[in-house]
């Protein structure tokens, strides 16, 4: 069972994250950002992760900037945690979710080096930026935190955005969930770290 904790706290946050990556999906979820906490059990439960994070001092009084960031960065340690040396690890995965008329497709790769990006291919609607106190913005800070910390090369793609954000946001997470997963998964064909260089930092 690959389970971590990690806490982090800062002069703006204090947050603490406990994960099973080999669960059952189930969730505790109380960041303070209640769009985000709904995202994120989705993310749990089709990624099949048992994941608790709390939200235990913030500075939403100001904004939702710090928390929601920190939130990616917790999340992202503590999957890195997780995984440890990361041996026999699939290490990439890929999903596509629907809503709607929505799809969004993840590529994910647990390379150890980071990088982000998210490409919106419009449709026929112009897609809110910002509903339930929630902007695009913020959740583009939040992958990319969470990329980085984990080491993971995320690529997201949102065809036919909705004129409704939480429905386009919706199956990115759900998406995110399944590619992670099947990133994470232990191919017991592989032997030792899945790189050339035998290593994954």
């Amino acid at each position: 069972m690959r389970k971590a904790e990690f806490p982090r706290k800062t002069k703006e946050t204090n947050i603490k994250a406990v994960l099973n990556i080999d669960g059952a999906g189930e969730s505790k979820i109380n960041s303070g950002i209640g769009f985000l906490d709904h995202m994120l059990e989705l993310f749990a439960f089709w990624g099949k992760f048992d994941l608790e994070m709390i939200t235990l001092e913030s500075d939403l009084k100001v904004d939702i900037h710090h928390t929601n960031e920190d939130i990616g960065i917790v999340l992202g340690e503590v999957f890195k945690k997780a995984l440890g040396d990361k041996a026999g690890i699939n290490r990439n995965g890929s999903a596509s979710f629907p809503m709607e008329d929505v799809t969004a497709s993840i590529t994910v790769d647990i390379s150890g080096r980071d990088y982000f990006k998210i490409r919106i291919e419009p449709g026929p609607y112009e897609m809110p930026v910002s509903q339930e106190g929630y902007e695009l913005k913020d959740a583009q800070h939040f992958f990319e935190a969470f990329s980085k910390h984990l080491g993971m090369n995320l690529n997201i793609t949102i065809d036919n955005p909705s004129k409704d954000l939480h429905t386009t946001l919706e199956p990115v997470f759900k998406a995110l969930g399944k590619a992670l997963a099947e990133a994470a998964q232990i191919d017991p064909r592989r032997k030792g770290i899945p790189s050339t260089k035998g290593v994954i930092d």
